[in-house]
């Protein structure tokens, strides 16, 4: 299916690896070119580089400096079609609601809304100015499955779904889009690096990481975890034009995981 999205250039944050990588690689694929922004510049995103598609920027998205800062670069290559808000992270909480402290509530929103807010504030002006755009953000389905254990995620994960169906009525009108998508658990290392849901919880609990991360999808129909590839591929969707009416909706790809109509 042909994304018609030659000439288009995407802003894609925390592009170096996981969902991030994934979107930027299937934008490229689709004929885009992608600014992408990363603290690091993985061997993946190097090779993508060298290739023409994309443009790194290193950069920290807790400063406030640094959203307007990746948003330029792409202006002053003629301007920013599409962004993806992918940026996050996320710490397990097996010690529950008191053992996060406000340092912890303020690194998750700053990270997790925040440079949302900055990169969109950034980008709508001159997606107005030309008349179109079409921005993402990448959720999750905590957002409305709340769960103790990522009780700081959850929260932020909410807000970010609820700015985007609000800045959607006001830009809409305007020519700018606005989705967001909510995947389920997605096999990259927030679940299974060494700092990872599936380890952490396993060793407060005295599972094994895979008992836990099994866990985690035993009840849904399908009965797996995402790929990156999975949730890329609906968000290009998303930010192409074959997706042109389609603006405040939030997407889940999930393997069934919400059992309720919402």
């Amino acid at each position: 299916m042909d994304m018609h999205m030659n000439g288009k250039t995407a802003v894609v944050t925390g592009a170096s690896k996981g969902i991030g990588l994934a979107v930027t690689r299937s934008l490229t694929d689709a004929g885009g070119h992608v600014v992408a922004g990363s603290r690091t510049l993985t061997k993946e995103l190097k090779e993508l580089e060298q290739a023409g598609k994309v443009t790194f920027v290193a950069g920290d998205l807790t400063e406030p400096g640094a959203a307007p800062a990746l948003v330029d670069v792409a202006i002053e290559r003629g301007g920013v079609d599409i962004l993806v808000n992918n940026a996050g992270a996320l710490t397990p909480r097996p010690d529950g609601f008191l053992s996060i402290t406000d340092d912890d509530w303020n690194r998750a929103w700053t990270l997790g809304l925040m440079a949302a807010v900055r990169t969109t504030r950034a980008a709508v002006p001159a997606m107005v100015q030309q008349g179109s755009g079409a921005i993402v953000m990448v959720g999750s389905v905590n957002a409305f499955l709340p769960d103790p254990a990522v009780l700081d995620y959850s929260v932020v994960k909410a807000a970010l779904t609820n700015l985007t169906k609000g800045l959607s009525k006001e830009v809409g009108p305007k020519g700018v889009r606005v989705n967001s998508v909510s995947p389920g658990p997605v096999s990259t290392d927030l679940w299974f690096g060494d700092a990872g849901v599936a380890q952490t919880l396993s060793s407060a609990d005295g599972n094994d990481p895979q008992s836990v991360a099994d866990s985690a999808v035993a009840d849904t129909p399908l009965g797996r975890f995402n790929t990156p590839q999975e949730v890329a591929d609906l968000v290009t969707f998303l930010a192409s034009d074959r997706a042109a009416n389609i603006t405040g909706s939030d997407m889940t790809v999930d393997g069934g995981l919400i059992t309720t109509v919402r």
